[in-house]
């Protein structure tokens, strides 16, 4: 088993936040009279600790370190803080609230209700080296037919896991059943929920919303930025839900979920709303246009005028001239299909669009 990153060892630059009993909420993103647990200056490097939320749920015992034992994972290499949430009185009712641990909230000094808080990931250190992909819930793309039922008693299967250890050098896993051939993975590491506080209290961690959230989009991986239309002063963001590599749309409910370590810079723009008012995303290569609704068709239409406004916006052609080019030049991805909430992202590439003219 590889090396594990412990809370409070390791590189840590900027501000640094560990992920513990004091400093998550489980199930929940946190409100707006939420008391920050840290501050950052605007441009100020953040070092932010998440624990994944697998191997702490009461369906999977509520106990890392015996959960991932079944696994041959030795206690030593379970990590402290995690083990530490899941045996604390935190609430938690998993048919309730939300499933992820959410690290947080930090407050953004400066931020009030119109600005756009920008979040640009330098990097993301795995801190385990394993992780797990879970069906449960008959949730997921195919809920009704996955999980299957079980084969000798024909009873149903409430949750079904597969674990992956991540290889040495660690760009990929080995995702394995119980017994069989295992499936090779290329890690592909993001962060699946990033927040600020919403407007008007706390919101399920689970759907994605004007405020972020869940939201579950592959390519903000690192060297890319996510901006967020601040709700409440301070903004509050907060960040959960870590990914090892996940697949456009998520179909069996999660990702390869593992915890992670992640750096991000912390910029803030003074009254910078988009005209949609939604999260948006960034990479070198491209902008990325989110629709998020319980009916996909209407998250693609969100997704799509967002993007339409983007063009609009940076160039002065028309809408139709707008639309008509994003048909030939852009690609709309679906991001996930289990959270409620379904989201697409809408990927508009930046050489194409500068050339404009």
């Amino acid at each position: 088993m590889g090396a594990l990153l412990q809370s409070g060892q390791g590189d840590r630059p900027g501000i640094y936040v560990p992920a513990g009993v004091d400093t998550v909420s489980w199930g929940w993103v946190a409100g707006p009279d939420a008391a920050p647990i840290a501050k950052v200056q605007p441009d100020e490097i953040l070092t932010i600790d998440t624990v994944s939320h697998e191997g702490l749920l009461g369906d999977q015992g509520r106990d890392p370190v015996e959960f991932f034992g079944g696994f041959g994972v030795g206690a030593d290499m379970v990590l402290a803080d995690a083990a530490a949430i899941a045996a604390s009185g935190i609430p938690h009712d998993q048919r309730r609230d939300g499933p992820h641990v959410v690290t947080g909230p930090v407050w953004v000094e400066g931020a009030e209700p119109g600005d756009v808080v920008t979040v640009e990931v330098l990097d993301l250190r795995l801190r385990v080296s394993y992780g797990v992909i879970s069906n449960r819930h008959a949730k997921g793309a195919l809920p009704g037919e996955m999980p299957e039922a079980d084969p000798d008693s024909g009873a149903p299967v409430p949750l079904v896991t597969r674990f992956a250890a991540v290889a040495p050098g660690g760009g990929s896993a080995v995702v394995r059943a119980p017994s069989g051939p295992g499936l090779a993975l290329p890690l592909r590491p993001f962060m699946g929920l990033v927040a600020v506080a919403p407007a008007t209290g706390p919101a399920h961690s689970t759907p994605p919303g004007p405020h972020g959230g869940n939201l579950d989009v592959r390519p903000l991986g690192t060297g890319s930025r996510l901006h967020l239309p601040v709700r409440a002063e301070g903004a509050l963001l907060q960040m959960g839900d870590p990914h090892f590599a996940q697949g456009d749309g998520e179909v069996a409910l999660t990702a390869l979920e593992g915890s992670l370590r992640a750096v991000v810079r912390v910029a803030l723009r003074k009254a910078a709303s988009p005209s949609w008012d939604l999260p948006y995303g960034e990479t070198d290569d491209a902008w990325l246009l989110l629709g998020l609704h319980e009916d996909l068709d209407e998250a693609v239409r969100i997704a799509t005028r967002a993007a339409v406004a983007l063009v609009v916006e940076r160039t002065g052609v028309d809408r139709a001239t707008a639309y008509a080019w994003l048909s030939a030049a852009g690609d709309l991805s679906v991001s996930q299909v289990v959270d409620g909430v379904k989201g697409v992202h809408f990927s508009v590439p930046k050489a194409w669009l500068e050339a404009v003219g």
